[in-house]
């Protein structure tokens, strides 16, 4: 997957739709590989590995990575291919059918999903691999790679982001808050925030977006049944958060343009100071210290406010064609890109994080260094520890803009929460049973 300009978020916001609607799968190909069977499990034969958008900036990052697997494994040869963002799923759906899936290919969990349904990605539980390679990984980050209603884990756990908070130190103590003691639970969010509203006589809101499904799975909704058939936020605790939206709202503490509000202009009210809390990356430190020096100032690093005490996280990870001819060898790359030692490499390049056992101990992601990028990486690496992917992997953008629609019009009041949310649920289950 592309490494964004803001790592962190731009993961949450991917535009990745389903592909299990145009997969019509045979259970044959060949996933690119050439050359004779290593059905006896001997790491030979040449494969391919599909990355996604990321040629451009780590050519030589990855041209090294395959240069160490071939000189370790000498009867190997490793074909990289990089597919530009644009049309990716399409792409994959493309190959999947047409039996050309290569041998290991980088996919996020909502694009493992109908290759996992469909029986063209291997269940690494089936293939022995959670037994050799499992305890090499963060729990949270196989777990994020596995599948509801399929019975196991598809992928092996690449690198990982999270999605840190700012808020505004200065304006938490104007409203008579403890700027040291950000909200952490919704319950803390809502009261604090409707008390700036107040102080502020309107002038300030906490909040610039509306609730968005990671929000209701960190409310503690449960977002859908066990085998992801059917969404269920629609639940009395669903309806609840979105009330005391609704009422955050009215009261002035969730920006008054939010139900319009791109991410971009929720950062320009954030820098303008009429906003005080914001998701953000570390470069928009930078800006801040550039352009609203008081705000750089008064800055202060959070996660959002959850009442399960996991924060949010987003997966990648490298899937292994079931059908492979040199399955043996694909296994053997997508763990060798994967372990300790090269994850950790690739996230000192780049505003990500290693999903390897003990790798967020390391000094690089405990101790600040001076830095603003220092700063958020170490703030962000605590939150991954415990953190869970909440955003369902049968959650397409179509849903997800039908959820952002039925939620506007109920905070404007035109139905109530349970209306919404119903008819929310109900859209999303007829596209889910269509896919």
């Amino acid at each position: 997957m592309p490494i964004p300009r803001r790592a962190f978020r731009r993961v949450a916001t991917l535009t990745v739709p389903l592909l299990a609607s145009t997969l019509t799968l045979t259970a044959c190909g060949s996933g690119g590989g050439s050359g004779g069977s290593s059905a006896d499990g001997r790491i030979e034969g040449s494969i391919t590995f599909q990355t996604w958008s990321l040629r451009a900036n780590f050519k030589d990052y990855f041209d090294g990575l395959v240069a160490d697997f071939e000189k370790k494994y000498p009867d190997v040869r490793v074909k990289w291919v990089d597919q530009p963002a644009e049309n990716y799923p399409e792409k994959l759906s493309a190959d999947a059918a047409a039996g050309n899936l290569p041998d290991v290919v980088n996919v996020s969990p909502d694009l493992a999903y109908p290759l996992a349904k469909a029986g063209v990605i291997m269940n690494l539980d089936k293939e022995q691999a959670s037994a050799r390679y499992k305890d090499e990984y963060t729990p949270e980050s196989w777990e994020g790679n596995a599948m509801p209603g399929l019975d196991g884990t598809y992928a092996f756990p690449w690198y990982l982001n999270t999605g840190p908070l700012f808020y505004n130190k200065a304006l938490f103590k104007q409203a008579g808050l403890d700027p040291e003691q950000p909200p952490r639970t919704y319950d803390e969010l809502f009261t604090d925030a409707n008390k700036m509203a107040t102080q502020s006589k309107g002038k300030i809101a906490t909040l610039a977006g509306t609730p968005s499904i990671e929000d209701f799975g960190r409310y503690g909704v449960q977002l859908m049944n066990a085998d992801a058939t059917r969404f269920t936020y629609n639940s009395p605790k669903g309806v609840e958060l979105l009330t005391k939206y609704k009422e955050l709202y009215d009261n002035g503490g969730l920006d008054p343009q939010a139900l319009t509000m791109t991410a971009q202009k929720a950062g320009q009210d954030f820098l303008e100071q009429k906003v005080a809390m914001n998701p953000g990356g570390a470069n928009d430190l930078a800006t801040f210290k550039r352009d609203a020096p008081s705000l750089y100032k008064n800055l202060g690093i959070t996660d959002a406010p959850n009442n399960t005490g996991r924060a949010n996280m987003y997966v990648m990870g490298l899937a292994v064609n079931q059908n492979s001819k040199h399955k043996a060898a694909a296994i053997a790359f997508a763990h060798f890109v994967t372990d300790k030692k090269n994850q950790e490499s690739f996230a000192h390049k780049v505003a990500i994080f290693p999903s390897t056992q003990g790798s967020l101990d390391e000094p690089y992601w405990t101790k600040e260094d001076g830095t603003d990028v220092g700063r958020v990486r170490v703030a962000s690496a605590k939150l991954l520890k415990g953190a869970v992917n909440y955003t369902p992997v049968v959650l397409s953008d179509e849903m997800k803009t039908i959820l952002q629609n039925d939620v506007a019009k109920a905070l404007k009041g035109d139905e109530s929460p349970q209306q919404a949310l119903d008819d929310a649920v109900e859209q999303s289950d007829k596209l889910l049973q269509q896919g």
